[in-house]
């Protein structure tokens, strides 16, 4: 016991330093506020946002840096091989697969999850059970991505049909007389129930937006509407609709972004293999895996150009909403 604390010395001297630091880096920025002195504004601002930014140089602007000069280099890091890691993976059928599979991830999990979230939240808006209904929806938001693919994992979990079923699809697929399958081995099959899993936790998110932008809608219109003669449908494509609009793309490109970064689910279900790996997944397998530095971070690089875009769009869109306000 007393060799262990002696060999753990070391780090909780370091602990302690890093507490101290952090204590007096707040205390002289405190006195530094305190002290007179001009365009004191910028100087309040500046000393707020200091260690935010260095903590986002630190954890965001040097690896986007690190890895996008690491992509231009071999599996070492120390040959420079120009584009080639770019043109490998628009070569090898292998990740041609990979970026199919995120495409399709990219095409159906948002707007499935965004239309389903929408429909619940119409369908159950000011109903008796409101609040039991969303709790319901929303509650494998409670789990996290990897938790979620343990779960769908025993869902197409699979025995050979003179054994008992404990996945629940291959257990309805037995009582109503047919064979027990692979779900998690046949493609592309499996890339779509992949996708499910991410819908079935994203969906609770989309209903819970949607559901405040329904009850933001002026009840005066809606009841106007209804005076008139509109029926639940012309309600909802002329009235629920144009006015959720906003928020409604919102969360498509939240979910968006999600998607294009999915890593937990794929790995946990079928870390990649059969044909489902996604752009996420496979940059962790060259790089941490078959130590391909160099292809890895090139994937790494396509991952966050694709991502630009949308954060920039999300951006535009918050600035238009804060300047109607």
């Amino acid at each position: 016991m007393e060799f262990s604390l002696l060999s753990e010395l070391p780090k909780l001297v370091w602990m302690l330093i890093g507490i101290v630091a952090f204590l007096a880096v707040i205390g002289l920025m405190l006195i530094l506020i305190d002290l007179p002195r001009t365009r004191r504004d910028r100087w309040q601002a500046f000393l707020f946002l200091a260690p935010a930014l260095i903590l986002l140089v630190g954890g965001l602007v040097y690896p986007v840096l690190r890895t996008t000069w690491l992509s231009f280099f071999d599996r070492t890091g120390t040959e420079f091989v120009g584009l080639a890691n770019y043109l490998w993976m628009f070569q090898r059928p292998e990740i041609l697969l990979v970026l199919r599979n995120t495409l399709l991830w990219v095409l159906f999990a948002p707007m499935l999850a965004t239309a389903i979230g929408l429909l619940y939240a119409v369908l159950i808006d000011r109903s008796r059970f409101e609040s039991i209904a969303k709790s319901l929806v929303f509650m494998p938001m409670a789990i996290s991505f990897v938790g979620a693919g343990i779960i769908w994992r025993f869902v197409f979990a699979y025995r050979p049909a003179d054994q008992e079923q404990y996945g629940l699809f291959n257990q309805i697929v037995v009582w109503f007389g047919g064979e027990p399958r692979l779900w998690l081995l046949s493609q592309p099959m499996n890339t779509f129930l992949l996708i499910m899993v991410l819908i079935w936790v994203q969906a609770g998110f989309a209903m819970v937006v949607m559901s405040a932008a329904i009850k933001a809608i002026p009840a005066e219109i809606m009841e106007a509407a209804r005076i008139d003669g509109a029926g639940p449908w012309q309600l909802f494509a002329r009235i629920t609709l144009p006015s959720v609009w906003p928020t409604l793309l919102v969360v498509i490109i939240t979910i968006t972004v999600q998607t294009l970064k999915v890593f937990d689910i794929v790995r946990t279900m079928t870390a990649g293999n059969y044909g489902t790996s996604v752009i996420a997944n496979e940059m962790y397998s060259q790089a941490f895996q078959q130590g391909q530095v160099g292809q890895g971070s090139a994937l790494a690089v396509i991952l966050f150009v694709l991502v630009i875009p949308l954060v920039i769009v999300q951006i535009r869109r918050t600035r238009k909403t804060r300047e109607q306000l």
